[in-house]
C-alpha cells in the first residue's frame, strides 16, 4: 500500500539455470533479507540478462481511477519487459496473479510485440518466427529457480526503494506492506503529509478502512447527558 510495485524478468541460458539452485536461490518470501542481498548479486552473474520496473503508486492510481485491473498494469510492464530482452526467449516462465493462470499469460501476450503462444490455449499455427512459448502458473516463483530469482531481484530493489523513501520523508514507515502494523500508523498519521501522499497507493482496501476509521474518529461525539454519537453511513 506504500511505495512502488517492482517488477522483474530474469533471462537465464539452459546451461545455467542449475546454478541458480546450487547458489541456493528460492522464492524470495522464504529468504531473510540478508540472504536475499548475498544472492541479488550472483544473480546478476549467472542472468545474461534481467528487466526490473517500478510500477509507481501514481501510475497504479491513475489505472485504477480509469478502471484498469492491477494484473492488466503488470502485464504491460511484463511485456515491455520482455521486448526488451535481446535475443530470442524459449519459454516465459510467469507467477500469476489472475485466479486463472492462463489469462494473465494471454495479457501479456495482448501487449507484447513478440511472437508468443500461451501454454495450455489452444492457438493457431504460424509459419515463421519461432514464438515464445509462455507458461503462466499460481506460485511459480516457488517451482522455477528462475522466477524465484526474479523474485529475489524484485524484492531487494523494493526494500531499497522503501529505504530511500524512509529517509527523504523522515518518517518511520516499516515494511510498506498491509500486514505491517508500522505501515498502517504511518499512513493514519502522515496520508495528507506532501512528502508521504504521492507514494500512497490510495484504491487499496485497507486505505479504505482507514479513511472510514478516520471519519469515524472524526464524527464522534463523546457520551454525556443528551448527547449522540453519530455513526459511519
Amino acid at each position: 500500500m506504500l511505495g512502488p510495485l517492482v517488477v522483474s524478468l530474469v533471462s537465464v541460458s539452459k546451461g545455467m539455470v542449475r546454478k541458480l539452485s546450487d547458489i541456493g536461490v528460492r522464492d524470495s518470501k522464504m529468504l531473510t533479507s540478508r540472504a536475499r542481498e548475498a544472492l541479488y548479486d550472483q544473480i546478476r552473474e549467472i542472468a545474461s540478462d534481467i528487466q526490473v520496473s517500478k510500477i509507481t503508486p501514481q501510475e497504479i492510481n491513475d489505472a485504477m481511477r480509469k478502471g484498469v485491473s492491477l494484473n492488466e498494469l503488470e502485464a504491460m510492464h511484463f511485456a515491455k519487459m520482455l521486448d526488451k530482452i535481446d535475443g530470442h526467449v524459449d519459454v516465459l516462465y510467469l507467477d500469476s496473479p489472475d485466479v486463472i493462470p492462463e489469462k494473465f499469460g494471454l495479457r501479456v501476450k495482448l501487449s507484447s510485440a513478440r511472437p508468443v503462444r500461451v501454454d495450455g490455449i489452444k492457438a493457431e499455427r504460424k509459419s515463421g518466427v519461432k514464438p515464445t512459448k509462455i507458461v503462466s502458473e499460481h506460485k511459480a516463483d516457488s517451482k522455477y529457480p528462475v522466477v524465484s530469482a526474479a523474485s529475489i531481484i524484485a524484492k531487494v530493489t523494493r526494500d531499497a526503494e522503501i529505504r530511500r523513501l524512509a529517509e527523504e520523508t523522515g518518517i518511520k514507515i516499516g515494511s510498506g506492506y498491509t500486514s505491517d502494523y508500522v505501515t498502517i500508523e504511518a499512513i493514519r498519521e502522515h496520508r495528507t503529509d506532501p512528502k508521504l501522499k504521492p507514494h500512497i497507493r490510495e484504491y487499496w482496501k485497507t486505505m479504505q478502512e482507514i479513511r472510514q476509521s478516520r471519519l469515524f474518529d472524526y464524527l464522534q461525539v463523546p457520551k454525556g447527558k443528551g448527547a449522540k454519537r453519530a455513526t459511519q453511513a
